[in-house]
């Protein structure tokens, strides 16, 4: 009887529930929206029950699709929206408040007085991180201060914090009865609270934002033979099945393109822009603005570090033309619209809506169109939104470089957005390296996959990993050095007039 490894992908725009074979190739995946929450300028928001109810909808859809069993899923991996903030209450699962999405700056004035009174090192060297809106640690304190009863609730023991994957893991496993209260390590390094040296919360980032340690998670590794729990028979798969690996989404992307040597990056494209590189088993703390996470670990053996370059916004401004400005009916037709004209006409678009992330950490940023005339149409715009991806994958690539001490020799891509070939070409072409698409481009659901695998023994090593990745598509650069480097210049002159714009 043939068997399958189960991943939950709870992104920021969607969730989607995928079987994978042994083989690493999807078998059967359903999807399903949920809204965007914007009650102010800059906030961001989710309905947590929502999330929850469509997690139920899609893990239902792709089994009543396939007709497989889910006594034929032999574990269960999960993958997640990273910093994105729930607390609830632990006897009823009710959430206090909507979730703070990780894009949310509502945390600006927490991030500016801790910056202000500690500087950025004391909380960089201990966690990797820089103090910004981003995180989910501000956020927390955030909901504290400012949400009737929270605060009360948290002091009595009665709230819980956790990401999204922690608040899906409680409800799958029993909510309100005995559901586990987990997180992976690659998810709690994102919180701004925990020690990387020691892959715990620390006690001194805790008093310094006054959060209770009773309302977080107990940290465990991404991939790990001790089962956190099981889903509910009463639930929504109808049947028990091992929950024992989960990673945050671009630590599950970077599983899933099986970069476990140092010195391998990968980038994904989705609604923002994620590139990660493998730096082994010991943190690099970067001095150009990249963050320093955990990439993954399996019980029993040391984490495996990254550096990481975040970008906010990527494919979020595909989706910004299209709903809000309605150039284009469906995402997909960007590239049609794109390719109409032959270059950007002098465009540069510096989606810095919700500020400008790495490696400038400026939260005082916002969104710029810079160029205009009346020459450009609107195949320019498109083309400036797509190469808005590539040049912000090339600030990150500078800064990565720098701190690594290591050039990039090459790209694993993947995400939505790969399938874009305009935009993986300009790709190549601006960074002066091959891009390479695999064969199977869902990654970030592939690495969760992987991780319960692992856990469970379906899949025995790392090697047997390798052996199911392959190339789908190269794209090696034909842009002249000249051109390369007079466009991301202007670019660069692009991105200052997007500083200092909030007082």
């Amino acid at each position: 009887m043939a068997t399958y490894v189960g991943a939950l992908d709870l992104g920021t725009t969607s969730n989607r529930f995928i079987l994978f074979d042994r083989g690493g190739n999807l078998v059967t995946s359903d999807q399903k929206e949920h809204h965007q929450i914007f009650p102010r300028p800059g906030w961001v928001e989710h309905d947590p029950l929502e999330i929850w109810q469509t997690t139920r909808d899609v893990i239902k859809g792709a089994l009543s699709k396939s007709g497989i069993s889910a006594s034929d899923i032999i574990a269960l991996g999960i993958t997640n929206q990273r910093e994105t903030t729930v607390m609830w209450d632990r006897h009823t699962g009710k959430p206090y408040c909507n979730a703070i999405v990780w894009q949310c700056t509502r945390t600006d004035e927490i991030c500016r007085r801790l910056i202000a009174t500690e500087g950025q090192d004391r909380i960089r060297e201990k966690t990797g991180l820089p103090v910004a809106t981003y995180f989910s640690g501000p956020k927390i304190r955030w909901i504290l201060n400012e949400v009737p009863d929270a605060r009360a609730a948290a002091d009595r023991g009665d709230a819980m914090f956790g990401t999204i994957e922690s608040w899906i893991i409680w409800w799958l496993t029993g909510g309100p009865q005995g559901g586990a209260r987990i997180t992976d390590v690659t998810n709690a390094s994102r919180t701004m609270l925990m020690n990387l040296n020691t892959l715990d919360w620390d006690e001194d980032l805790l008093a310094l934002l006054d959060i209770p340690r009773q309302i977080l998670p107990i940290i465990v590794p991404s991939i790990d033979r001790e089962i956190w729990g099981h889903t509910r028979a009463d639930g929504p798969f109808g049947a028990t099945i091992p929950v024992c690996g989960a990673l945050g989404d671009q630590q599950a992307a970077l599983v899933g393109q099986t970069c476990f040597s140092v010195g391998e990056a990968k980038n994904t494209y989705g609604t923002g822009c994620f590139l990660l590189l493998n730096t082994g088993t010991t943190p690099v703390l970067s001095r150009n603005g990249l963050l320093t996470t955990v990439g993954y670990q399996i019980r029993g053996e040391k984490p495996v570090f990254c550096l990481e370059g975040s970008i906010a916004v990527a494919g979020a401004l595909v989706q910004w033309i299209r709903d809000n400005l309605g150039l284009i009916g469906s995402a997909p037709e960007i590239e049609a619209l794109a390719c109409s004209v032959p270059d950007n006409g002098g465009v540069y678009i510096v989606p810095a809506f919700s500020g400008l992330f790495a490696p400038y950490w400026r939260s005082d940023a916002r969104g710029v169109i810079t160029g205009l005339t009346r020459f450009v149409d609107k195949g320019h715009i498109a083309r400036a939104v797509l190469e808005a991806s590539a040049y912000q994958t090339r600030d990150i690539v500078e800064a990565m470089n720098q701190d690594s001490g290591v050039a990039l020799k090459r790209l694993k891509v993947d995400g939505g957005m790969v399938q874009n070939k305009l935009l993986m070409q300009f790709q190549a072409d601006i960074l002066n390296v091959p891009v390479i698409r695999p064969t199977v481009i869902e990654t970030t659901a592939l690495g969760a996959a992987y991780a319960a695998g692992l856990a469970v023994g379906y899949w025995s090593n790392m090697e047997e990993l390798r052996q199911n990745w392959s190339v789908d598509m190269v794209w090696n650069p034909r842009m002249s050095h000249a051109d390369r480097e007079n466009t991301y210049r202007k670019w660069q002159k692009a991105v200052e007039r997007t500083f200092n714009w909030v007082d």
